[in-house]
């Protein structure tokens, strides 16, 4: 039987890592968790326990329908204010569920990411 620990990382495609970083760290406020060479093809940022990466490799294209990690907010109402600021167009939401406050974009690729914030109690 395999026992697992964690997700040890969720990974976006991406055709420009540049421009993907621009959106990674710019928009959103992600900070690479170790340097970044010019030419890297793979980055990762840490988020709380757990990473979320972008890489680029001609094997791995984007895809609208491929994965979605969600992100884990603090404050979801600057979390939007950013995004908006930003111009970042919502594809699902905002939505103020009983259990949850939820927004999903795309990043320059078109791969989908969800901005999200649970409620206690």
């Amino acid at each position: 039987m395999i026992r697992y620990k964690e997700v040890a990382f969720t990974a976006y495609p991406a055709t420009d890592i540049a421009r993907a970083r621009k959106f990674y760290e710019g928009v959103l406020g992600l900070t690479p968790n170790a340097a970044v060479n010019p030419d890297a093809k793979w980055v990762e940022y840490n988020v709380g326990p757990g990473c979320i990466a972008i890489g680029s490799s001609p094997n791995w294209p984007p895809s609208k329908d491929g994965p979605s990690a969600a992100l884990e907010v603090e404050d979801f109402d600057a979390a939007l204010a950013t995004l908006r600021e930003h111009k970042i167009n919502f594809i699902i939401g905002p939505l103020d569920l009983p259990t949850c406050q939820m927004v999903t974009v795309r990043d320059p690729d078109g791969n989908r990411l969800t901005i999200h914030r649970r409620k206690h109690g």
